[in-house]
């Protein structure tokens, strides 16, 4: 058993994002990815969760993969869209009595399409049941370019500094440049918060998924990165390239500031993830 806050509690984290496979061939391509990653020995996996609980089962699965069938810890995502207190309740206790001791307490984004309603608003409320299901280390998201349903800046660090009171982490969402990250821990550090928020870098593979990926987080997709990725968006393996090499410098420029880990998006492929973590020179993350 272990838990994420003790990791970093003595040191710098290095870990993964995964998506729940949707097919079964996805489910074996996830597998092989696994596969390939964990001799790296990161600190942890976290496994996303669809908008609405619409990828719960197959989270579920994935966790549990990665939980009995690896060596890597595993963290699964939750979400308040579309849940129902009951519905988060039964899967909090199927997660602790699969010996999972750790959790990624998060709002969700709203579904494309149906009724986004449920029984829960805010990822506190989240934090609120699962204590009271089991002993958790939990961690919330933190967006560097300010949540996409923020008014303003000043109200949103003071929303965050909030949640990140209930919380023993954070794992941010992607950016593209350091300096908004630094931005948002000056602005915490200014409210008195010293809860770990971990960066997390994004490897481009797909322009327009990037794009798109983006937009949903409320940030800005930068004109340079464009400049470099619009006119190569058909050539699959030069988009990768780059998007190693751009997440690369992002990954050394936080790195030199000392931030408390690093979390790379993987999209459910290897090579990206395997080339940023050894030009980053990260070695066994354990």
């Amino acid at each position: 058993m272990t838990r994420i806050a003790d990791l970093l509690a003595a040191g710098r984290t290095f870990s993964f994002e995964f998506m729940p496979p949707r097919t079964d061939e996805m489910l074996r391509n996830l597998e092989k990815t696994l596969m390939e990653l964990e001799p790296l020995g990161p600190s942890f996996c976290s496994v996303t969760y669809g908008a609405g609980g619409s990828t719960r089962a197959n989270t579920f699965e994935a966790v549990s993969y990665i939980h009995h069938d690896t060596s890597m810890l595993a963290m699964p995502h939750l979400t308040c869209t579309g849940q129902t207190r009951d519905e988060i309740g039964v899967l909090l206790e199927r997660y602790r009595d699969e010996g999972i001791d750790n959790l990624l307490a998060l709002a969700g984004d709203p579904p494309a399409e149906g009724d986004p309603a449920g029984d829960f608003t805010y990822a506190t409320e989240l934090i609120e049941l699962a204590n009271q299901v089991g002993d958790w280390s939990i961690g919330v998201a933190a967006f560097p370019e300010l949540h996409p349903r923020s008014p303003d800046r000043r109200s949103d660090r003071r929303w965050l500094a909030a949640k990140l009171e209930r919380a023993d982490f954070a794992i941010t969402q992607f950016f593209w440049t350091a300096e908004q990250y630094f931005r948002m821990v000056d602005e915490l550090d200014a409210l008195g918060v010293d809860t770990p928020v971990i960066p997390s870098v994004f490897p481009v593979i797909n322009v327009a998924t990037a794009k798109r990926f983006t937009a949903v987080n409320g940030a800005d997709f930068p004109p340079w990165l464009a400049d470099l990725l619009d006119p190569v968006a058909d050539d699959a393996e030069e988009v990768r390239k780059i998007g190693v090499d751009v997440a690369t410098r992002l990954g050394q420029e936080l790195l030199e500031q000392d931030p408390p880990g690093l979390h790379i998006y993987t999209l459910n492929k290897s090579a990206s993830a395997k080339e940023i973590w050894a030009n980053l020179g990260l070695g066994d993350g354990r």
